[in-house]
């Protein structure tokens, strides 16, 4: 709020000096606004809040009626923008839209939605809980205010973060049934929202929840700071974890059962920050695991070497890719092909994600020396046919693999790098020999996602041709209509215009101009430009072949690809 504003709600009465200034000191250490903080610390209430509001200004009140919107004028305004500032769109006349607000003087937030939607913007009033309510219910969440007052003022304590504990009362707190409560609906809102990752989140003056859906992390509450310790305590407990140790890292795993049939496996991670224990817990619902490897993303050409690769009777496959770029759903596609009566299949995995029936998946456990290296020497003893190590981190890792895969056996393991090219350099510069790359490796890929348009809302867009001509579409492809599309928002994709994932890949297959290249110790940028000259996509090349079929966009294009400009266009090479 404007500072003359808040002058204002002194001389009408509404707080005192003092009030306002502790709401101001408040605002500024927790991010918020004065008028959340005047409620928050209960010098009033929101409707009184908002009463005086509409006398001061003159604006109407309104009591917003979720079911009531429509959905065509929600979806005027991005949801980006509606989240950011907290508004509703609910009415259009003519060319005025009518948008509730908790704060009128929020000058930035109106002319953005000017901006956006080319309306003019008639602003009425809401109450903050009804503007939350309404987005919770078009955004799909969980109502987390209904939950919250469960708590009261007064039922629990913050528990200091050092040595002297109360373990008793710790234990206690985290059976309060509001905090049960709490924890069930975070789990069962993101369950409900597509979540891969929950982070729970302790700073100084705040407490936050937030959500990755499709890539992308979403705030989606700031409970009181004081229920911090027990609801982490909460999650720890369930996950097997010892609640008393605070000063160390830990990690257990949470399963649990989504209606009829369903299981979620929840991997839990607790790391010691400097105000608390921050917890992210990683999503693995198996009904969602994609073992068919038509759908995952491939194009034609890449899906025939990468099957040709994995059918052969030995060698190396590599694929690479930052972390959460569905590197193991990729692995895990693989495995279920390969998966006959006939062939002896080892995994070597952390941690194991999903069980596979009828390969002997072990979890690597590094505190008591089984690590990569040590699983892969007792693989070789035990009459391996195919071999997946879950990441080559270290020479010595690398070395068993390359010699496994040198005498007769297949091995599928993964790197963290950018691309295929980048690979080879991260490996010669662990140590490894070139000539046993060129001697072992089949074939590497390098992948990322990418967010699928929501089809529901999928709308053609026009992008500006030097825009594409950059991006690096053929200039003749261009001038010849290249189509372009974006998911306007709705209810089916949380009003993002995005609703999952797929992946774009970078085939690299090692032809002999490659490993002559390799030997003769190129560059990854000398490897790179070859191989595309051999007729390999790169990542960008595949992103634009999904735009150009309407499944994404060219925000997720660049978004993702960025690394891969100037090696030539998708359509110039034919592809």
């Amino acid at each position: 709020m404007e500072p003359r504003f808040a002058e204002l709600l002194v001389r009408g009465g509404l707080v005192s000096r003092d009030q306002l200034s502790e709401a101001q000191k408040k605002e500024r250490e927790n991010g918020s606004s004065v008028a959340k903080e005047i409620v928050r610390l209960g010098y009033t209430n929101e409707e009184t809040l908002t009463q005086f509001l509409g006398k001061q200004f003159g604006i109407e009140s309104v009591e917003l009626i979720p079911g009531d919107i429509e959905d065509a004028v929600f979806s005027l305004v991005p949801p980006q923008i509606v989240q950011k500032h907290q508004l509703v769109p609910f009415k259009l006349v003519g060319s005025t839209l009518t948008v509730a607000m908790s704060d009128p003087t929020d000058l930035v937030a109106i002319n953005e939605v000017k901006f956006v939607t080319g309306y003019g913007v008639r602003v009425v009033l809401a109450t903050p809980s009804h503007i939350k309510k309404t987005l919770d219910h078009r955004f799909g969440g969980v109502s987390y205010d209904d939950v919250l007052k469960k708590f009261g003022d007064g039922e629990m304590e913050v528990v200091h973060d050092d040595d002297d504990v109360n373990l008793q009362e710790l234990q206690q707190a985290t059976m309060d049934a509001p905090v049960v409560t709490l924890v069930n609906a975070i789990l069962a809102d993101a369950a409900k929202r597509r979540c891969s990752d929950i982070h729970i989140e302790p700073y100084e003056k705040i407490f936050r929840v937030r959500f990755r859906v499709d890539g992308v992390l979403q705030e989606i509450m700031s409970p009181p700071l004081r229920l911090k310790n027990a609801l982490v305590s909460r999650l720890k407990v369930m996950a097997g974890l010892d609640i008393a140790e605070r000063r160390l890292t830990q990690d257990g795993r949470i399963k649990l059962k989504m209606g009829v049939g369903g299981e979620l496996d929840i991997r839990v991670s607790v790391l010691p920050t400097l105000f608390g224990e921050k917890v992210v817990m990683r999503l693995l619902d198996k009904s969602n695991l994609q073992l068919d490897m038509a759908k995952l993303g491939f194009d034609p050409q890449n899906l025939q070497d990468f099957q040709e690769a994995i059918h052969k009777p030995y060698g190396m496959i590599l694929i690479t890719g930052p972390t959460g770029s569905g590197k193991s759903t990729t692995l895990y596609s693989a495995l279920s092909e390969l998966n006959k009566p006939d062939v002896n299949i080892s995994t070597a995995e952390d941690p194991v994600e999903y069980n596979l029936v009828g390969i002997n998946q072990v979890q690597v456990r590094e505190q008591i020396g089984l690590n990569f290296a040590a699983c892969l020497r007792s693989f070789l003893r035990q009459d391996p046919d195919i071999i997946m190590v879950g990441e080559i981190r270290d020479l010595e890792t690398a070395q068993i693999g390359i010699k496994a895969a040198l005498t007769g056996h297949l091995v599928l393991s993964t790197l963290h790098t950018n691309d295929c090219a980048a690979t080879v350099d991260r490996l010669i510069n662990m140590g490894v020999e070139t000539f046993l790359l060129t001697s072992s490796i089949n074939i590497i890929l390098a992948q990322r996602l990418v967010r699928k348009i929501c089809e529901q809302c999928k709308d053609p867009i026009e992008i500006k041709p030097e825009v594409l001509i950059n991006l690096g579409v053929d200039a003749a492809d261009v001038s010849s209509g290249f189509p372009t599309f974006q998911g306007r928002g709705c209810n089916n994709c949380g009003d993002t215009g995005y609703r999952g994932r797929l992946a774009v890949y970078e085939v690299m297959v090692m032809h002999e101009p490659l490993k002559e290249l390799i030997l003769k110790g190129a560059s990854a940028i000398e490897l790179k430009r070859e191989a595309v000259k051999l007729g390999m996509s790169t990542l960008r090349m595949s992103a634009l072949q999904k735009v150009r079929q309407g499944l994404t966009t060219i925000d997720e294009t660049i978004r993702v690809t960025d690394t891969d400009k100037g090696f030539g266009s998708v359509f110039s090479m034919g592809f």
